[in-house]
């Protein structure tokens, strides 16, 4: 069974990625330098800092003496890193000596960051302009909510709690490679689909922030205007209320549908009109591998298989679903069970016994998530075996060869097919013999020889 992965890269591969020219003019952005360091290895903050004021490109042999002899793995990684980003342009001269400088706006910039200390991209509202704003919690609440119905309507139109806001034009792009649609049927989710939804929420985030950004050309939005927007907006505070006039067209645009998704919520006065970011928006610049966001966890599984998830989820109840029979819901409880044909359906699908296990593992009830292990061991031991069980046969497309004319002209058609490295099976008794089909066409030229 092949197995599909979904790479969720970060807001500095995207970055990292980007044509030279369309870099370099992010930089321009001081929120985009301030994240850009903000988001290094801690070496190359380092040598960022120690050449922030350092006008006349450093070689590459002085660099190496500001690490010890133990850390030169570190020292390479960072030094990349600076490159990918092009916070330094490397030069290679005749003498074959390589110099490294910072990049002169991003060192600008950050400089009057330095001198000047840190500015906002806009100011918060006037507490008596703005009605009552929601408190932290309600805002959690808002967007959990908006995100568990964004991947209700992923999994089925059809069971989302409420109407989706979100228009069709953006469902396709979001749904783009997590669901596939033949004509005259209703969508359905990909291998790639059922695996994004046992990622945990920073993971998903990052999966479709990426696809928002690379089509972001189709509808007419530059993408580095996009990533500019995106990380500035990381630099708000949560719960605090923005001007939307503040925005551009284009802003306002990308304000509404990360509405959709939960990462900012929209308020309307008599007058003006505002965005209050939500956890989801300010996280946006901090790395997929920070867990410190991760909702708390709901499941228990049992050595006898059982499974119990304390969720009022419906979203929740349907990706247990993928994987376990779930025989009653209750206001508050999710009962089922792992069973041999629930995940032999999941496996069809194209998701993996490691990412159930990890899913269940990420996802544990505070109160078994501090045993060790969290997940019984023979419960997880058996998902892999029944996994493994769908492996054992291994399909090779091949050709089936009998009724030779003598045992020689058999045994030369088995010598040459052992040449190729394509013999699979032979029957000297009955002089019959199985090959890889990749050499069918050898063997049919050296059988023809033989005849003649």
């Amino acid at each position: 069974m092949p197995e599909v992965k979904i790479i969720a890269k970060n807001f500095m591969d995207m970055v990292a990625s980007l044509p030279a020219m369309k870099l370099d003019k992010l930089y321009d952005n001081a929120f985009i330098c301030e994240a850009i360091l903000r988001s290094l290895p801690p070496l190359a903050k380092k040598y960022v800092l120690q050449m922030l004021y350092i006008d006349s490109p450093i070689t590459a042999k002085s660099m190496e003496v500001w690490v010890l002899p133990d850390g030169s793995s570190k020292h390479r990684v960072a030094i990349d890193r600076l490159i990918q980003l092009r916070v330094f342009t490397e030069t290679v001269d005749r003498r074959k000596e390589t110099t490294y400088k910072i990049n002169p706006t991003f060192q600008t910039n950050l400089q009057k960051l330095l001198t000047h200390g840190e500015v906002l991209p806009r100011e918060p509202m006037p507490s008596n302009i703005t009605v009552r704003l929601p408190s932290v919690e309600e805002l959690d609440v808002y967007a959990i909510g908006q995100w568990e119905c964004f991947l209700l309507q992923l999994i089925s139109s059809a069971q989302a709690e409420r109407p989706s806001n979100i228009s069709s034009s953006m469902m396709k792009v979001f749904q783009r490679g997590l669901l596939s649609q033949r004509d005259k049927e209703a969508p359905r989710l990909t291998d790639s689909g059922f695996q994004f939804l046992l990622m945990d929420t920073n993971a998903q985030l990052w999966y479709i922030i990426r696809e928002y950004i690379s089509n972001s050309e189709e509808r007419g939005v530059d993408p580095a205007d996009l990533i500019s927007f995106l990380l500035e907006l990381s630099f708000h505070v949560t719960g605090e209320a923005y001007n939307s006039n503040t925005l551009t067209e284009v802003q306002r645009n990308t304000i509404k549908d990360l509405t959709d998704l939960g990462l900012v919520k929209l308020q309307q006065g008599r007058k003006e009109s505002w965005f209050i970011p939500t956890k989801l928006a300010t996280n946006l610049s901090v790395s997929l591998t920070d867990s410190s966001s991760r909702k708390q966890g709901f499941v228990v599984v049992e050595t006898n298989f059982r499974l119990y998830a304390y969720s009022t989820s419906k979203l929740h109840c349907e990706i247990l679903r993928l994987f376990s029979r779930v025989e009653y819901q209750l206001p508050n409880l999710i009962v089922g069970a792992i069973t041999k044909e629930s995940l032999y359906n999941a496996f069809e699908n194209g998701i993996t016994a490691d990412q159930i296990i990890s899913f269940l593992q990420q996802n544990a009830h505070p109160r078994v998530a501090e045993r060790i292990p969290t997940v019984p061991e023979n419960v997880t031991d058996q998902i892999r075996l029944w996994e493994s069980d769908l492996n054992r046969v291994e399909m090779n497309p091949a050709h089936y060869y009998d009724e030779f004319p003598s045992r020689e002209i058999f045994e030369a058609a088995c010598d040459h097919a052992r040449e190729w490295n394509g013999l699979l099976w032979e029957d000297s008794k009955r002089m019959r013999l199985v090959v890889k089909a990749e050499i069918h066409i050898h063997m049919r030229d050296h059988l023809r020889g033989q005849k003649q």
